[in-house]
């Protein structure tokens, strides 16, 4: 982890006292999304609050060997440049076919125009890159992992 966003998680323990151990010890930093623009937007779009979800391929955590989240977990936001700028907390977790997507979800993203239809479009384009890099085809019925988050720190006015 970054020392500065170590220092950010410092503060936040220190400011709550009954965060276990072992949650500090697992807690992760970084951005968002794959390109500086989107990292940028992502995080603002996470610090202003109009953004409360996440999702990603299934199989990054089943075939990739990537840590699979869990509920209570804690990740430092970073810009692009590994600045941090807040901390969230994984409230809910599940799998979901790309079809089946709700547009509740979609709003949750808080990207775009917040529609399902402009979820749908941006997501098939980055899971079908993705996908074309691990040498596989992406398909409608594709598991994704839907992330759900609050925003734990700073307090929010």
């Amino acid at each position: 982890m970054q020392q500065a966003s170590k220092q950010m998680l410092d503060e936040y323990c220190h400011a709550t006292p009954t965060i276990s151990d072992e949650r500090i010890a697992e807690a992760t930093d970084g951005y968002f999304c794959a390109d500086e623009t989107n990292a940028n937007l992502c995080a603002q779009l996470i610090v202003n609050g109009e953004k409360q979800a996440s999702c990603s391929l299934l199989l990054w955590y089943t075939e990739q060997g990537e840590a699979m989240p869990k509920v209570g977990h804690l990740h430092v936001v970073t810009d692009w440049n590994n600045v941090p700028l807040c901390i969230i907390e994984i409230t809910d977790l599940e799998t979901c076919p790309y079809d089946k997507v709700s547009a509740a979800f979609a709003a949750a993203e808080g990207e775009g125009d917040k529609t399902l239809a402009w979820w749908r479009k941006a997501h098939w384009d980055f899971f079908s890159m993705e996908c074309q890099e691990l040498g596989i085809a992406m398909h409608e019925d594709r598991e994704l992992l839907l992330e759900r988050f609050k925003v734990v720190w700073p307090p929010q006015q």
